[in-house]
């Protein structure tokens, strides 16, 4: 059994930062369970290009308002606490934060949490 705690994560290397978000990442590659787990916060006001050509991504958000728009449609959702959204396509999306929002995200393939997003907004796939 795994059980962890958002404060054992904050500070350390399982706590990622990029310009316009931030990932508290639970559940990875090394507890070998087959998805990784992420609790992860998106800036107020901010816009971010994101694309899983490595994996497949399950977000709920669970605090703030914002949208996400598919790059390859240009259709747009609206985000609020209790919307989901799956990123079954590897689809190339923009996240619009109105407020600070405060996502939970289930990746497959699971991270290993040294990921970032490379330019082209994307994680590499990585190995331990």
């Amino acid at each position: 059994m795994i059980v962890k705690s958002l404060d054992e994560i904050i500070g350390t290397e399982d706590h990622t930062k990029g310009n316009t978000w931030e990932s508290r990442r639970f559940i990875l590659n090394k507890d070998k369970v087959g998805f990784s787990l992420n609790d992860t916060i998106i800036k107020a006001g901010t816009e971010s290009y994101f694309w899983y050509k490595n994996h497949i991504e399950a977000v709920y958000c669970i605090e703030g308002e914002g949208e996400i728009e598919s790059v390859e449609t240009g259709e747009v959702w609206s985000l609020k606490p209790g919307s989901m959204y799956l990123l079954d396509n590897h689809d190339k999306h923009k996240l619009r934060a109105e407020t600070q929002m405060r996502m939970v995200c289930v990746f497959n393939p699971p991270l290993v949490g040294t990921e970032t997003h490379n330019e082209e907004g994307y994680y590499p796939l990585l190995t331990e």
